[in-house]
């Protein structure tokens, strides 16, 4: 049955993509604010940001550069909330990965200004969605909160995004395949039309990953290269949005969010714990429901990730010395109550989850 009343976050107001997007976007982003604060993290993008700095002030703005985010959390944002209004900055621009973007949407949230985002790989969808991520200041998930609104302008431009490590793309293509196995089931046997079109813009995104994946990493210049890149930062965001609450995460992200309370996962990108996590929510469906297809779409992504170099076990994630405790608060933290793991059809305890992330990696064929 569907809820008489939603609301839905759909997309940015405005999105600008493809090469030279972002010297295309300067009159849109100074009419949304001529001081705004360019938030940032990575040392590596540093100089990028630099540049970005440097055409708005020849375009008339005036830029506070900031490099005051260690992490999306609580006392960063506060922090960067006093910097921006001592600034009398006017819009926030989040120029970066995925817990960069989540800090710009948030932070502009809160104090009520503009919000542009502009990433610097296609690792994530975080640049389009009306969603952010919390975490500690040491990078431990908490929860995720949900905003009124996607940004006002959303800047993806290929030459910006070509520049990042073939790694985050990878990464991308992970996080963006979860959008299938996850919104498949949560969704459930939902009769809202916008949640089951979400659903198979799902599939067609899946088809899309796995036909062209490859080819895209090897051929950053290539057409193949656009077509993956804008699926993994835009068409994945796109589909939370036409679906809403009822097309998002389940296991996987789950998953995710269990690893990150270990810190020798933190040097693994968000897509590529997410991805670990498609493996063993497809591991759960096969052991405890005895899901053949599950089981098939397992084996089918094992070689597929191994070729994109994506972790496919808890090795690989850096847990090759984790103890048994170690792993057993990742799965007590994926099966808190209120997570995301519960929204699979059966009954999954820390235990059976234990058992999934071990074997995630198996080989495993029918009887």
């Amino acid at each position: 049955m569907t809820d008489p009343l939603q609301t839905h976050a759909i997309a940015p107001t405005l999105v600008l993509r493809g090469p030279g997007a972002w010297a295309r976007a300067l009159p849109s982003i100074l009419a949304l604010g001529r001081r705004p604060l360019l938030l940032g993290r990575s040392a590596a993008t540093f100089g990028l940001r630099q540049q970005l700095a440097v055409d708005l002030e020849r375009a008339a703005g005036r830029p506070r550069i900031s490099q005051g985010l260690r992490d999306c959390c609580e006392e960063d944002l506060g922090s960067l909330a006093a910097e921006a209004g001592q600034a009398g900055c006017d819009a926030v621009i989040a120029a970066g990965g995925g817990k960069v973007l989540d800090a710009g949407k948030l932070l502009a949230h809160r104090l009520g200004l503009p919000c542009i985002t502009v990433p610097t790989s296609a690792a994530t969808c975080a640049g389009w969605t009306a969603l952010a991520n919390l975490y500690t200041p040491e990078g431990a998930f908490l929860g995720d909160l949900a905003l009124d609104r996607c940004p006002d302008l959303l800047v993806f431009d290929h030459d910006l995004v070509r520049q990042a490590p073939s790694r985050t793309l990878a990464s991308g293509i992970a996080d963006a395949l979860a959008k299938w196995y996850e919104s498949s089931v949560s969704s459930g046997s939902s009769g809202d039309g916008l949640v089951q079109q979400a659903v198979q813009m799902a599939r067609i995104l899946r088809d899309l990953l796995l036909l062209e994946g490859e080819s895209a990493l090897a051929d950053p210049q290539g057409d193949a290269w656009v077509r993956v890149a804008e699926a993994c930062a835009l068409t994945a965001g796109l589909i939370g949005g036409i679906g809403g609450a009822r097309c998002r995460t389940v296991a996987a992200h789950a998953v995710h969010n269990g690893l990150t309370q270990l810190a020798a996962t933190h040097g693994n990108l968000h897509g590529e714990k997410v991805g670990f996590g498609v493996l063993v929510q497809l591991g759960l469906e096969e052991q405890l429901a005895g899901n053949r297809l599950a089981a098939q779409a397992r084996r089918q992504l094992l070689p597929f990730f191994r070729q994109l170099g994506l972790p496919t076990d808890l090795e690989a994630l850096g847990l090759a010395g984790a103890t048994l405790e170690d792993l057993r608060e990742v799965c007590r933290f994926a099966c808190r109550p209120d997570s995301d793991l519960h929204r699979l059809p059966f009954a999954v305890g820390p235990e059976d989850l234990l058992a999934a992330m071990v074997g995630a990696a198996a080989d495993r064929h029918p009887a």
